[in-house]
């Protein structure tokens, strides 16, 4: 069951990923509230996925690394926590309700304020869990190996999603401009996608009688 629960939640965090990425697109070409709606679903969807398979991870970690398949794992319930709540307010107060300017400010995502401030935490956090993770991966062959590094190299993502917010990198001047900040999210998308493909790999691989 465990390997399965992970080759499944691969599936589900692959095809949010992608509609992610295709969502974007649309949301740029298109100029509505389709793609914007739809990146918002995938967002949520991505954390659907993302937390049961680092859980899948977890069972079939080492019991002498517990302690840091125990951290990968609750960075990812972090992240998934949340960016769930950003995206579920995008859909339900932001775009049903008629909200003052100064509340657009702190809720919309689009407009850099604190909720666009919270999900770069999230992803800090996301991005935690595929570093710790990575380090204790035990790996066989060459797509192991890959998935190891993609998946510590991912870290990396962590530094600036935190530094970023503080040093003020995102402002109020740059709200509705998407065109930059799309482009770093569909090369997020090409970078994460191979983890998913790599990661269903590597649950369809193991044996289940090495989980603990």
């Amino acid at each position: 069951m465990n390997k399965k629960v992970g080759m499944y939640s691969s599936v589900i965090t692959f095809i949010a990923v992608f509609a992610f990425a295709v969502c974007m697109l649309l949301e740029i070409l298109l100029d509505n509230n389709i793609g914007k709606i739809g990146n918002y679903f995938s967002s949520i969807f991505i954390a659907f996925g993302f937390i049961p398979m680092m859980c899948s991870f977890f069972t079939f970690v080492d019991n002498q690394k517990k302690s840091l398949g125990l951290l990968a794992l609750s960075f990812s319930i972090m992240y998934g926590t949340i960016v769930i709540i950003v995206y579920f307010t995008q859909l339900t107060t932001v775009r049903l309700s008629e909200l003052s300017n100064e509340m657009v400010f702190l809720l919309d995502y689009l407009q850099f304020g604190l909720f666009f401030n919270y999900d770069l935490l999230g992803y800090m956090f996301m991005a935690l869990s595929t570093f710790f993770m990575g380090i204790i991966l035990e790996t066989k062959n060459k797509q192991e190996k890959l998935l190891k590094r993609l998946l510590c190299i991912h870290g990396i993502f962590a530094i600036s999603c935190f530094t970023a917010p503080i040093l003020g990198v995102f402002g109020s001047s740059m709200a509705g401009e998407t065109i930059t900040g799309t482009i770093l999210l569909e090369i997020w998308c090409i970078y994460f996608m191979p983890i998913c493909i790599l990661s269903y790999n590597y649950f369809k691989n193991i044996k289940e009688v090495e989980s603990y």
